[in-house]
């Protein structure tokens, strides 16, 4: 029997002005880099706009004040999308951007801890960026402190065991300063998400161990801030988030592509299409 997939749907929605240059910004990262995660980094940008943007509490100029908010990308191969927020932002000046791998620059292929300033955790080896948000959610409960701690996932990591274990320990301990944000855009580097190994029902999984859970539009601005302004959705549980996204959202040739999922040599030629793309659509 066919689970049914959650009716919210991403496809009608139009990205405004911010959303289209933050995608521009990523595609200069990848024309500099020669290289990247296309599809993974368009699809988080709304997640990470509106964490930047609207909720988190950080300062860039002492990006380890410890009263700041955790926020990390378990989903690292989207890392673009994470370093155009935290150049703009100011954590370090934009022209690191176009050094992206580069061996005289600071920006790799995943995020580095200790390397790049706002970067929280290093990733990438999927499945372990949730279990470093426990322990820090952990902690701060322990030792009475106030910040929050996000975590973004993407629906092919949440396949690995480490996720549901780390989800366990969370809900154990009560960790209503951790939100999960699920990067729910049903596809992953060879396949979709159903034909690689099913999640669904991801909602009731995530409730079953004990989270708190609501499902957002992944691109709707308005949906997501509503979401992020409103965590913890229990006092007494750890909250996720469901972002029904696409993969490669932006561009009509990039949208559900899994030719863009990564591409190591990047043309002249395709990033004037990525870019004449973003323009018309």
């Amino acid at each position: 029997m066919t689970t049914a997939i959650s009716p919210i749907t991403s496809d009608d929605i139009v990205l405004d002005r911010r959303s289209k240059e933050l995608r521009k910004m990523i595609v200069r990262t990848i024309e500099a880099g020669k290289r990247g995660h296309v599809g993974a980094a368009f699809s988080v940008v709304e997640i990470l706009r509106v964490l930047y943007d609207d909720v988190l509490k950080f300062d860039a100029q002492n990006p380890r004040w410890p009263e700041r908010d955790r926020c990390i990308l378990s989903k690292g191969h989207g890392c673009i999308a994470l370093y155009v927020l935290l150049a703009e932002k100011g954590f370090f000046p934009e022209a690191e951007l176009w050094k992206f791998c580069a061996s005289d620059g600071i920006l790799g292929g995943h995020p580095e801890f200790g390397k790049v300033p706002g970067v929280e955790a290093s990733t990438g080896s999927l499945g372990h960026g949730l279990s470093f948000g426990v322990g820090f959610a952990l902690n701060a409960k322990l030792e009475g402190e106030k910040h929050r701690v996000f975590v973004i996932v993407g629906d092919g990591e949440c396949s690995e065991g480490s996720i549901w274990e780390a989800a366990l320990c969370a809900a154990k301990h009560h960790l209503s300063q951790l939100t999960v944000l699920v990067d729910y855009n049903k596809q992953q580097t060879y396949g979709t998400i159903a034909e690689v190994q099913g999640l669904e029902p991801l909602k009731e999984k995530w409730a079953s161990f004990g989270f708190a859970v609501r499902e957002v539009n992944g691109h709707d601005i308005d949906e997501l801030r509503d979401a992020l302004r409103n965590v913890p959705f229990d006092s007494s549980k750890p909250s996720v988030i469901i972002c029904h996204t696409v993969k490669g959202k932006g561009t009509s040739l990039t949208e559900r592509n899994l030719a863009w999922h990564h591409k190591s040599k990047v043309s002249e030629t395709e990033v004037a299409s990525l870019f004449a793309s973003l323009d018309a659509e």
